[in-house]
């Protein structure tokens, strides 16, 4: 069965809604949730998995409850020679939590997490060695990240 069939089996929605929820929920309550035995529900979730539809299960992390109080996004435009240095140091400074190529002037655009405003130099000069930067601090976030629709949901 291929993606589309997957995701257009009402049973397989519904264990994606039930672990968007909660992805710790054991699987014999998705099994009594959506009327099946835990062998056929594992046996979906496999499936799902397999196939990339469901991505793996995040946890996650406040990140002002462990200090991080400040959230910015750093655009990076790399000097010529340099752009997979870029992607290799942001993956070596812990602060950076996502790093994406985009399209545009720039070439990378990296969310980062810092304790306070003060240490958002330190991080920037690291980047500085390799190209331009242009940085955005968060005030506030009126869409907390959220997972897409499901089909059937729109």
């Amino acid at each position: 069965m291929n993606n589309k069939g997957l995701l257009a089996d009402r049973k397989n929605i519904m264990l994606l809604r039930l672990l968007e929820k909660n992805p710790r929920t054991p699987i014999s309550h998705l099994a009594r949730r959506i009327g099946m035995s835990n062998p056929a529900v594992k046996e979906r979730l496999v499936r799902l998995e397999e196939t990339g539809i469901l991505a793996g299960y995040r946890m996650e992390l406040n990140p002002k409850e462990l200090g991080y109080h400040v959230t910015a996004f750093v655009r990076i435009r790399p000097l010529p020679g340099h752009l997979n240095k870029v992607a290799e140091l942001a993956q070596t400074v812990p602060e950076v939590t996502e790093c994406h190529r985009i399209t545009g002037e720039d070439c990378f655009i990296l969310k980062v997490f810092l304790k306070e405003i003060s240490n958002l130099d330190r991080v920037l000069d690291r980047f500085l060695a390799h190209g331009q930067t242009t940085t955005s601090i968060v005030q506030s976030s009126p869409v907390p990240p959220r997972t897409l629709p499901l089909p059937g949901e729109s």
